[in-house]
């Protein structure tokens, strides 16, 4: 499966939509970059594509929205998330910085996800 690479002017916006936002944590994320909240995911790049992460009411309005669409590799689209129309990044449409905070705050009001342990490998005999 190829993953869809951003250029650094989708790296860009991707960070100005983010950035500001309290608690959150921007991360690479399999080549592309995704912001978290408790540790868990909200919002994701993918190649020039922004995802938000909604609940299933949310996910269904926004998908009724022309442009907008799944989210993630093709034939593997993440199911939680949904790609906020393209045409909204050319004039910033408030209604991008709308759903993403509908995101956060749904993601938000989750559990915070616990780090990962590290193991120790045993050193070869």
């Amino acid at each position: 499966m190829e993953i869809a690479k951003p250029a650094e002017g989708d790296k860009e916006y991707f960070r100005s939509l983010v950035e500001t936002l309290p608690g959150i944590d921007i991360k690479p994320t399999f080549g592309n970059l995704a912001a978290f909240v408790n540790g868990n995911m909200f919002c994701g790049l993918f190649g020039s594509d922004v995802g938000v992460r909604l609940d299933e009411p949310s996910r269904a309005d926004l998908l009724a929205i022309p442009g907008a669409g799944p989210f993630g590799p093709p034939g593997r689209p993440m199911k939680e998330y949904v790609s906020l129309p393209p045409q909204w990044r050319d004039t910033r449409d408030e209604r991008v910085d709308a759903w993403v905070h509908r995101a956060m705050e749904h993601t938000a009001a989750m559990p915070p996800k616990e780090p990962k342990q590290k193991t120790k490998q045993k050193p070869p005999k």
